[in-house]
């Protein structure tokens, strides 16, 4: 089996902690060089010194907003004239938590500005590199609200659906050209987005926390919360040689919460 990333180059967004740092160390790990991006420039320093370098790489970081126009855009085309990038890992935050009857409309603009457009900004600028490489991988790391939307989570609920479309939409396209684009959906796990999910939650039901973490887990046939490793164990193999004919697919990591086939 062929997990070697020797000689690709990997974009990987909102990388300074959780799902996204996780899947930058597994790729370097498989001796891709990294590119980590978010907004925190110091966070990004830091999350690049835990980086494997066994590869001989250079890692390196892009600082961009993806709540400010143009930021993205300006990011990856500097990023670009050090060459081409081969996976593109789309992981941004999701939007906050709530009811889809109290969302404002503004909500959903800021969220598809946030995932959508960032993602298809980012997408077409590395598409000529992937071509001319004949070696493609678009991972995005949504949720598993796109088999089954989650309570009180209205308007995540709708752009993760969103973006399992536009994902779709581009696997259809680009799959001629050696490029996949996959969806790995995560359940619930250990990150400061499921920290946030179960004080919101423990507060609109009136609940302690540990009773709703609790109860939480006790839905999961493992029985416990996810480890961002796990998550991102999945997302590395994707982007690897070894799964060149996964495309178009949305696969959930999540203990087996999720109840759909």
């Amino acid at each position: 089996m062929d997990l070697s990333l020797h000689n690709k180059t990997a974009l990987i967004c909102g990388s300074t902690q959780g799902i996204g740092l996780a899947i930058a160390q597994e790729l370097a790990l498989l001796g891709a060089t990294c590119i980590l991006m978010a907004r925190n420039k110091e966070r990004l320093q830091d999350a690049l010194a835990t980086l494997s370098t066994s590869d001989g790489q250079q890692h390196r970081v892009a600082q961009a907003d993806f709540s400010v126009a143009g930021a993205v855009e300006k990011a990856v085309n500097e990023q670009l004239q050090f060459g081409p990038i081969h996976i593109l890992v789309n992981n941004t935050g999701g939007p906050t938590a709530g009811p889809i009857t109290d969302a404002a409309p503004a909500q959903f603009e800021a969220a598809f500005f946030q995932h959508i457009a960032n993602n298809q900004i980012l997408a077409q600028a590395l598409l000529p590199g992937m071509k001319e490489a004949g070696y493609g991988r678009i991972i995005n790391v949504v949720s598993t609200s796109v088999k089954i939307p989650l309570p009180n989570l209205g308007v995540s609920n709708t752009i993760r659906a969103a973006v399992a479309g536009w994902a779709k939409s581009w696997a259809n396209e680009v799959g001629q050209w050696g490029i996949t684009v996959n969806n790995v959906l995560p359940g619930f796990t250990k990150t400061a987005r499921l920290d946030s999910l179960i004080e919101h939650t423990a507060g609109a039901n009136g609940k302690e926390a540990a009773t709703v973490a609790n109860e939480m887990q006790q839905a999961i046939p493992a029985r416990r919360f996810g480890e961002a490793a796990e998550v991102a164990a999945l997302a590395a193999f994707l982007a690897t040689p070894a799964a060149a004919y996964i495309n178009g697919a949305s696969i959930p990591v999540d203990g087996g919460r999720t109840g759909a086939f």
